[in-house]
């Protein structure tokens, strides 16, 4: 039995003879360090379950919803996860259905013509600090059809625009250089 011991003790795996760091299984593990990422408005992380909670609905109505082109969860496999303003922006598209009687036809044609801020008549103090404002609109300012640049100057400018006009409403003068 004492030659049994010593074999044992022979073994690199012994307590009185340590496996070195290096060797564990004959592979070298590393450890990877994890880097945590702040949770913010464009972060997805609630599962369609938590959404429906959250906006006290079923969850077949946010796949009704994506379907229709509303909405557009991320997906990790086939499980779709919602950011902070998925469920925001779908809170609005209730209160556009509910409140003001708008058919999803209705408000998807909307929204090719005019951003979700005038569509629902938002304040600027709710609109200015809102992340979920969705603007699928068609810029109204001239430009060349098909040209991707062109198009993302001309939204600008119907944004400086738009700005321009609510200082003017507000009683706000603004000056021009």
């Amino acid at each position: 039995m004492e030659r049994f011991y010593d074999a044992i003790k022979n073994l690199p795996c012994h307590p009185e003879n340590p496996v070195p760091e290096f060797w564990l299984g004959g592979t070298m593990r590393v450890r990877k360090k994890v880097e945590i990422q702040p949770i913010t408005a464009e972060t997805p992380v609630y599962s369609i379950g938590v959404a429906a909670q959250i906006l006290n609905v079923h969850p077949r109505t946010l796949r009704i919803y994506e379907d229709e082109g509303l909405i557009k969860p991320s997906r990790k496999g086939n499980r779709r996860y919602f950011t902070q303003n998925d469920i925001t922006w779908v809170g609005c598209i209730r209160s556009m259905i509910h409140e003001e009687g708008i058919s999803i036809p209705g408000i998807k044609k909307l929204l090719r013509y005019a951003p979700c801020w005038e569509i629902t008549d938002c304040p600027r103090e709710v609109c200015e600090p809102c992340t979920a404002r969705v603007d699928r609109a068609v810029p109204r300012t001239l430009r060349v059809a098909g040209d991707l640049e062109a198009e993302q100057k001309a939204k600008e400018k119907d944004i400086a625009l738009h700005q321009t006009s609510q200082n003017g409403k507000s009683g706000k003068k603004t000056t021009s250089s």
